[in-house]
């Protein structure tokens, strides 16, 4: 019996025909139920903050508070909604408006524009106050905190620093080199120096030439995460004073905590495990993964999120075909490119990456790798020939892709499904 699905891919669905009998799992975020409001989940946080007082009990009138948030392409997390709630438990607290300092946490993003800061801030909070963007190539404005245990020098934002407390505000989502983004996150790389954040990033390099990632750094890992680890203690020379983060499912808030910048993530973690993290029986010989439509598809440095946790499922040398419509082709800046096309073999990629490790460059390196570990086909609109140096190979169809796959390894394939692989996390008990 066949199985017909729908698979995201830019603005349109791809139907997968596919043997019902192959079909291990249909890999979909776990069901949430909505008993709040979105408002009612913000206010339930901040009134009843995690190892924490309440932000109102931690301020004093006449101190200067900093709000770190996140940048345009995390406006999925809400700080419109949430923002107006943070600053009322301020102001609560005796903290005038010009005492509170908005900074984006730009981390090696580009800057934002007016019209940005506007819609990060919403309509109650944009006419009371401006957003300035953390520049981690600024060193005027950035001050020396210490080095971290791993080697890290800390540089972080001088405004920020300056002030007596710092309030960290975004979003948890699972993220494929610091396990989880959120908490930590929004002090490295949010609000440090490009030399900071590039040392902590190649911590996920694996110590020992020609092994590639380190088998630790990975999406949904916390305790031997050595850029998670890092990231903390860079976290602990800023002494956040509060921390507030939410969690998505279904494009809306779905839960929120507040309070200890550690404690409070910790349980944001458990929301997000509790949402996307999916338990898998066995690992496939093939998985089928779309990246989830437009814009998770619009270029290929986008999809790196559906390829990680398409690896998770998938057994070692095993098959996985990625949809990614990539209208935007590579994407990334230069770097990226250069990584994929300027190199014949995974390891003088890697070597060029050990030399000058930049995060555009770890992600080219993560496509051809993995393309050195799996069979990997692209459904795509990029140019064939474009990944042939990467042994990646690229066909316009579903069907296509599935009739090479079969062609070279027969139809009985185990397969796996992933519907929102950018998002669901397959965990193997």
């Amino acid at each position: 019996m066949e199985k017909k699905i729908a698979l995201k891919y830019g603005n349109e669905e791809l139907i997968l025909n596919i043997a019902e009998k192959n079909v291990l799992q249909i890999i979909e975020s776990n069901p949430v139920i909505f008993d709040k409001t979105e408002t009612e989940i913000i206010q339930a946080a901040l009134e009843a903050p995690i190892g924490s007082e309440r932000l109102a009990d931690l301020v004093q009138q006449g101190e200067r508070v900093c709000v770190v948030i996140p940048d345009i392409t995390r406006a999925w997390q809400r700080t419109d909604l949430y923002l107006p709630f943070v600053v009322e438990e301020l102001n609560r607290g005796g903290i005038r408006d010009e005492d509170i300092l908005f900074i984006c946490a730009l981390g090696t993003h580009r800057p934002q524009t007016a019209d940005e800061h506007k819609l990060l801030l919403g309509p109650k909070l944009a006419d009371r106050f401006q957003v300035i963007d953390h520049d981690c190539q600024d060193q005027e404005n950035l001050i020396y905190c210490g080095t971290t245990s791993f080697g890290t020098p800390v540089w972080l934002n001088k405004k920020a620093m300056e002030c007596d407390h710092l309030v960290l505000t975004g979003g948890i989502v699972y993220h494929f080199l610091a396990g989880w983004s959120g908490g930590k996150k929004y002090v490295l790389p949010g609000i440090s120096s490009y030399e900071t954040v590039m040392k902590n990033h190649a911590l996920s390099l694996n110590p020992t030439r020609g092994l590639g990632p380190h088998p630790d750094v990975r999406s949904g890992n916390d305790n031997t995460n050595l850029i998670h680890l890092d990231m903390l203690e860079a976290a602990s020379f800023a002494k956040p004073t509060f921390l507030f983060n939410v969690v998505t499912a279904e494009g809306r808030i779905a839960g929120a905590v507040a309070g200890h910048y550690q404690a409070a993530h910790d349980k944001g973690r458990e929301l997000i495990d509790a949402i996307d993290g999916v338990t898998i029986q066995e690992k496939a010989d093939l998985v089928i993964a779309s990246a989830g439509g437009s814009p998770k598809d619009v270029n290929l440095y986008q999809s790196i999120k559906t390829l990680i946790n398409a690896r998770e499922a998938t057994k070692l040398g095993g098959t996985m075909i990625i949809l990614t419509e990539s209208p935007e082709g590579l994407g990334g800046n230069a770097e990226v490119q250069d990584m994929i096309l300027g190199y014949d073999t995974v390891l003088e990629r890697e070597d060029a990456l050990r030399a000058d490790y930049s995060i555009s460059k770890y992600v080219g390196y993560y496509f051809c790798e993995s393309a050195d570990k799996f069979d990997l086909l692209l459904v795509s609109s990029l140019d064939p020939d474009l990944l042939k140096k990467a042994n990646i190979k690229i066909v316009k169809t579903l069907d296509e892709a599935l009739k090479l796959v079969y062609a070279k390894r027969g139809t009985d394939l185990k397969t796996h499904i992933m519907p929102h692989g950018a998002n669901t996390l397959p965990r193997l008990v």
